[in-house]
């Protein structure tokens, strides 16, 4: 694989600590989920990135397909859980707001994006991912 782009991070303490981006542009402070505190938790960070990565994506998509979406919107929720086999896994929503497209083109430009994404490609097959899309105008 020619890599285009790389990045690095680093953690400190946990999800009670802070993670930082190496060249000093972000830092957050990180909590559990149920702590009640302020600050982020990793499943946050990660839909955060899924989601800006899968729109991205879409916009490439869409050019290649000839589709022309009217402002699309991606949203990624992201669940943690205890994996019958032991450990823990995610579990992910992915919904494309695509307002006033025909839902074929719309079906067909979210599979297409789906293969494209780097995140998508990195999850496929060891997270359950589901797709949804929504055509309508609000």
């Amino acid at each position: 694989m020619k890599i285009f782009y790389k990045t690095a991070a680093t953690a400190t303490g946990g999800r009670s600590g802070t993670s930082a981006l190496n060249d000093g542009s972000f830092s957050v402070q990180m909590v559990r989920p149920d702590s009640g505190e302020t600050g982020v938790n990793p499943e946050q960070l990660f839909a955060l990135g899924y989601a800006a990565c899968f729109d991205s994506a879409m916009q490439l998509t869409a050019k290649q397909l000839k589709l022309a979406p009217n402002t699309p919107k991606t949203t990624v929720e992201v669940g943690i859980g205890q994996r019958t086999e032991g450990g823990f896994g995610l579990d992910l929503d992915i919904t494309v707001y695509l307002p006033g497209m025909a839902h074929d083109d719309a079906q067909r430009l979210v599979e297409a994006t789906h293969q494209v994404c780097p995140y998508s490609n990195a999850t496929r097959g060891n997270i359950d991912v589901r797709l949804h899309i929504n055509t309508e105008l609000t």
